[in-house]
């Protein structure tokens, strides 16, 4: 360095207390090393002490040291710059001031004060004037405290955060400065880095201070601990820095974040509504309300002009919460309806379409609800709330309510920013409202056409007890065409039907009624399951040409094609059935004992692909069995991997379970199985079989005789008279005359006569004939061909069926009363 520049730097301002000190002896070597050096070159004492000061320099530097030792001697000391060697290599560019530092009759020692002027340009020469200056006008809130933490020095904007002037806060803990912060949580920081040395930075202190009583700040603060030249503690330096704005933001951004997972996670309105209300009470509201028209939660749209039209308007209330358990605050409870006066504030925002808010309720007014069932009017005062934001929920143009926010426990009153967040809360929730709504009403369409499709009743028979459920998925989209139905054949017996339309919603629906209408068109025709099963493939095939439709198409619809139908027949004279299924799984059998057995039926092809003949399987029913016929929704699970062995057992576990009614049985197995909504349809049928009687049954065989027809007409009428049925006598010894005589003349083989007495007179003719009789209108002129018109005349309902071994002719006189 030359002459001049070490002139400049002797003549700067070195102020001490910034200085890394250490000791040399007279020849340069060092004896003492303090911590301050260390931090500097960060060399240990065992490192440096006794070792020349020369070997701390850069080589240019160290040959200089013996020049500068002399100049010391001769000068009284020396000041300049000079580069240091830090642990490691690093070149570090220090002032340095040496001093003599003689003892009274001790060897002569060289204070070196060294002060790093690389970090900050020009900074080493800052005293301590300009450091305080700097703290003490800094925007930064700056204190320091002791070990005891009491204290000791703080900067003028620290007082904006509460507590009184520097003055006021000297010798003071924290709780005696600021009596309502919470000092117990800042102290225990504090502590903490007296302990460890290890400073905390970053720290969020939320609560209300003096400055800001009724509203909720957020700081920012860090703590360093100070220590004395021995590295012992003395205290801690700390800052604060308000951050209530950024913490405010963050907590809004983070509430309709919450917002954004939690609300609309159904279709569901009043669960819409009730997580708004969840919603709004973590952190924002301490009790939050939602109305909603009647007309809203119905699914309908709602009007588009002003919904007032008396003074009082009534709202249902779809959902509230509160940080209070039990919500106390509450006069009107969920699904009740609140009756508000036309000019009250939650009525204005409905009409209006605009927000309304109030920084402090009048106390003693009361809640704006009115005609609360069991009268529990309350003042604002006596529910504690004080202030309120009331928000339309409004989407696409129509307002469906509104959504009440209070405040209770929390003083700071809502402001502009509150407002703005609350309707950016319901914004988003109305959409998700309406969204409920919309699927509500297309839900009930769906559902009312489902049902109105179904049968509403079964019919009355004596075949079988019969019992029925039916579970509609739980979205539109699952919305399916599962169906169930019981159909009354001749002769006593009846047949049993389940099916399922493939697709989902309202297309599905109407699907299933051709389906289900085409199935009861083919049972009238009394054909046995599996030929109603081809009958039925080659119609729906058929209808898909007709249409031109590929089942395989993305935009084909939902069709017919590929439904699935089990088609069973049951005979209460001998417990005979008989069943076919066309893509559909085959039914459980409850045997009187209490077993579940499920019968080895093979599932066939889907109705509409063209797969093989159907095939049949017969068995015969003891009395009390019971037939469970199923949709596949009722074993399948979402998300678990379809198993026939695993959910046939949960089905054998559930029909296993007694309950004192069949219907209360058919509904306990569903409610096993699915969830109180499933994802996909599901349909039920139990029945319970019985057997006729024998004295309901009277058979005779018959030879092919003419003769033998008056002996016929006589045991009909002794067996009428048997049954107490003399009133009939007349017109079923016509018919039986007439089918009898019509069996010798046209068919062949034996021929056999039944009687069944149930809730008709059944009489029925059996031959070996293939082909079916004929109603004729004979002319005036024809001697014959009156027999099968008399029959038609004089009974209810006949009809033929065909048999292995034939054909029956049949003819039914009600025992009820008139046929319906």
């Amino acid at each position: 360095m030359g002459t001049q520049e070490e002139q400049d730097a002797a003549g700067q301002r070195f102020d001490v207390a910034d200085a890394a000190p250490l000791l040399l002896d007279a020849q340069g070597v060092v004896r003492s090393w303090t911590r301050d050096a260390q931090r500097l070159l960060a060399y240990t004492p065992t490192e440096v002490v006794g070792s020349p000061v020369a070997g701390l320099l850069v080589p240019d530097d160290a040959a200089r040291v013996p020049e500068l030792v002399e100049r010391c001697r001769r000068e009284g000391g020396w000041a300049g710059l000079l580069t240091a060697r830090r642990k490691g290599g690093r070149a570090v560019r220090v002032m340095v001031r040496i001093t003599p530092a003689m003892e009274p009759g001790g060897a002569p020692r060289w204070l070196v004060l060294l002060s790093d002027v690389t970090a900050g340009a020009r900074g080493w020469d800052m005293s301590r004037t300009v450091l305080e200056q700097m703290v003490t006008g800094s925007p930064v809130g700056i204190a320091i405290v002791d070990a005891d933490l009491r204290c000791v020095w703080s900067n003028a904007a620290l007082e904006q955060f509460g507590g009184g002037s520097a003055v006021r806060r000297l010798g003071r803990r924290l709780a005696e400065i600021q009596p309502g912060i919470d000092s117990e949580s800042i102290e225990t920081q504090m502590r903490h880095v007296l302990e460890t040395g290890r400073a905390i930075i970053g720290y969020e202190h939320v609560g209300q201070v003096r400055s800001a009583p009724h509203r909720e700040t957020a700081h920012m603060m860090s703590f360093t601990r100070l220590e004395d030249e021995r590295g012992h503690p003395m205290g801690v330096y700390y800052t604060v820095v308000d951050i209530t704005d950024k913490h405010r933001a963050r907590r809004r951004l983070a509430l309709l974040d919450r917002a954004g997972e939690q609300i609309g996670r159904t279709l569901d309105i009043t669960r819409t509504a009730q997580e708004l209300a969840d919603v709004a009470v973590q952190g924002f509201a301490d009790y939050v309300c939602v109305d909603l028209l009647e007309s809203v939660l119905r699914g309908a749209e709602p009007a588009t002009g002003p919904p007032v039209d008396t003074d009082r308007v009534p709202l249902r209330r779809a959902g509230h919460q509160s940080v209070n358990a039990g919500v106390p605050e509450a006069v009107v409870e969920i699904g009740e309806v609140a009756t508000y006066l036309a000019g009250s504030p939650p009525i204005r925002s409905l009409t209006t379409g605009r927000s309304w808010r109030e920084e402090r309720l009048d106390p003693l007014a009361k809640e704006w609800a009115t005609d609360i069932p069991g009268g529990r009017e309350a003042t604002f005062l006596e529910l504690g709330l004080h202030t309120v934001i009331i928000v339309p929920v409004r989407a696409r143009g129509v307002t469906l309510g509104v959504t009440t926010f209070f405040r209770r426990g929390r003083q700071d009153p809502f402001d502009a920013d509150d407002l703005a967040l609350a309707e950016d809360l319901v914004s988003r929730a109305a959409v998700c409202v309406d969204n409920a709504r919309r699927y509500t009403r297309e839900r009930n369409a769906a559902l009312a056409l489902q049902r109105s499709l179904l049968p509403h009743r079964l019919p009355e028979q004596d075949a079988v007890e019969v019992a029925a459920c039916y579970r509609p998925a739980d979205e539109l989209t699952g919305l399916g065409g599962d169906w169930y139905d019981l159909i009354p054949l001749s002769g006593a017996r009846v047949a049993l039907v389940v099916g399922e339309v493939p697709g989902h919603g309202i297309d599905a629906a109407a699907a299933m009624g051709r389906l289900r209408t085409a199935v009861r068109t083919l049972a009238a025709l009394d054909l046995p399951p599996a030929e109603v099963l081809a009958h039925l493939d080659d119609q729906v095939a058929r209808t898909a040409r007709e249409e031109g439709v590929d089942p395989d198409a993305p935009d084909a619809g939902i069709q017919v094609a590929g439904s699935g139908c089990l088609y069973v027949v049951y005979d209460p004279a001998d417990g005979q059935c008989t069943m076919a299924a066309a893509g559909h799984p085959a039914p459980a059998v409850v045997l009187p004992d209490g077993s579940v057995r499920f019968v080895d039926l093979p599932q066939g092809s889907t109705l509409g692909s063209g797969g093989p003949p159907f095939e049949a399987v017969e068995l015969v029913l003891a009395a009390g069995s019971t037939l469970a016929l199923h949709t596949d929704g009722l074993l399948a699970r979402e998300g678990v991997e379809w198993s026939l062995d695993g959910d046939r057992d949960r089905l054998r576990r559930a029909l296993e379970q007694a309950a004192p009614s069949l219907e209360l049985r058919c509904r306990t197995v569903v409610d096993a199985l699915m969830p109180a909504r499933p994802h996909d349809d599901v349909a039920l049928l139990m029945a319970r079989t019985r057997l006729l009687g024998a004295d309901q049954v009277a058979d005779w065989d018959l030879p092919a005789d003419p003769a033998v027809v008056a002996d016929a007409r006589k045991e009909a009428a002794r067996q009428l008279t048997e049954w107490g049925l003399e009133d009939l006598a007349f017109t079923t010894e016509l018919v039986v005359s007439e089918l009898v005589t019509n069996a010798i003349r046209h068919a062949q083989g034996p021929i056999r006569l039944r009687l069944i007495r149930e809730r008709a007179l059944v009489c029925e003719v059996c031959d070996g004939g293939a082909t079916a009789p004929h109603l004729r209108h004979p002319r005036t002129t024809d001697e014959g061909g009156r027999g099968l018109l008399l029959v038609s005349q004089f009974t209810d309902r006949w009809g033929t069926r065909f048999v292995p071994e034939g054909k029956v002719i049949w003819a039914e006189q009600s025992l009820t009363g008139p046929p319906t």
